[in-house]
């Protein structure tokens, strides 16, 4: 039984009761927003005061290794989900033993580490980069030797817009390679030249129901995701493709809620083809146009797929841009709101530093 409201684990979730999002960060923010307005009540577990603090209607402030608090705030809620993928492994088994958790400790612990995920996305035959993992100088001089240089190194885990890897080049020490990510149990993959980047952001619901938005292009900066735009200029053969191996991969992890398959584009003998770079199980940056550009928003729809209910229509109204607002860009908001057609999402983060993920804008053209 749910402790919260005394529903029965797993069952469908009315308006009334209580979500628990682990991280208080801006996509805790605005799946809070969304299950608000589908009147369901959000309870926020945090280590830090987060952005979704403020919408959210009660919060805990306690580290993701205190088990008691976390006990207490599952005895407050009937479902947990969560806003990243960086909560411990430990965390979600000890919220999995007192109520429900979407997505569970499995998808968790799959995505979470690099290794784990890309044994996993071989192991489905999916596209990827070749890999090699590396827990030592020796291990990296091996695993260069197998893959070439280029190549990238990265850690397994906690790392995210380019942080905790570095590339491996003709010129570069590999002690000093390893150093750079920390010394710390990591993964060589093979260099990939890719043309550009796509996503495909996704829903499952508990019953196996799927349902994916349109293929999304994305341009990075600095590692840091500038722009996604839909709809995307891969053949409709190609973006089939990047849709069934989005459907693979959800279904093979029994996936409950949205997840996000960032996927590079190459160009071989005149033609394009696939490669999936990372997983993300939880609701993702290039999924933001969603909000103004189509049918049902990637944030709603998570609420839904964890929560039981249908999942929406993922239909798209037309072109769509979304643009990350970073660092100082937040303080253009007013020209922002002069302009016509723009939609602004602010995250109500505190001083802005260069690279941050301060807000974003969707700009949309509704097709006539």
């Amino acid at each position: 039984m749910s402790k919260a409201s005394g529903l029965p684990a797993h069952a469908v979730l009315s308006p009334g009761a209580t979500i628990g999002i682990l991280g208080g960060g801006q996509l805790g923010r605005m799946l809070a927003l969304d299950a608000a307005r589908l009147g369901f009540k959000v309870h926020v577990f945090c280590p830090d005061t987060g952005p979704a603090f403020d919408v959210s209607a009660a919060h805990t402030l306690a580290a993701y290794e205190d088990e008691e608090s976390l006990a207490a705030f599952a005895s407050q809620v009937d479902l947990v989900t969560y806003e990243f993928e960086n909560v411990p492994a430990r965390t979600a088994e000890i919220i999995a033993r007192h109520c429900p958790l979407f997505p569970d400790a499995r998808a968790l612990a799959t995505t979470q580490d690099r290794l784990s995920e890309k044994t996993f996305l071989a192991s489905l035959n999916i596209p990827i980069a070749g890999f090699a993992e590396v827990n030592s100088v020796a291990d990296l001089e091996a695993a260069v030797e197998k893959l070439g240089r280029p190549s990238v190194l990265k850690t397994r885990r906690f790392g995210y817009d380019g942080k905790g890897q570095t590339k491996i080049v003709d010129t570069t020490d590999l002690a000093a390679a390893f150093g750079v990510v920390g010394a710390q149990p990591a993964v060589l993959e093979a260099f990939v030249p890719f043309e550009r980047e796509v996503s495909v952001v996704a829903a499952r619901g508990r019953s196996g129901e799927f349902a994916a938005f349109d293929v999304t292009e994305n341009r990075h900066e600095n590692h840091i995701l500038r722009t996604s735009t839909v709809p995307s200029a891969l053949p409709a053969s190609v973006q089939v493709d990047a849709l069934d191996m989005a459907k693979r991969i959800a279904d093979a992890l029994e996936y409950v809620g949205v997840i996000g398959v960032e996927m590079f584009v190459l160009r071989e003998d005149g033609r394009e083809r696939l490669l999936v770079n990372e997983l993300a199980p939880r609701v993702h940056n290039s999924g933001h146009w969603t909000q103004d550009g189509a049918e049902t928003s990637q944030f709603e729809q998570h609420i839904r797929a964890i929560a039981g209910w249908p999942l929406g229509a993922t239909g798209c109204f037309g072109e769509a841009q979304m643009t990350n607002l970073l660092g100082d860009e937040v303080n253009d908001w007013q020209a922002l709101a002069a302009e016509p057609g723009v939609r602004i999402h602010l995250y109500g983060k505190g001083t802005p530093r260069p690279g941050r993920k301060m807000g974003h804008v969707n700009r949309v053209t509704v097709k006539s």
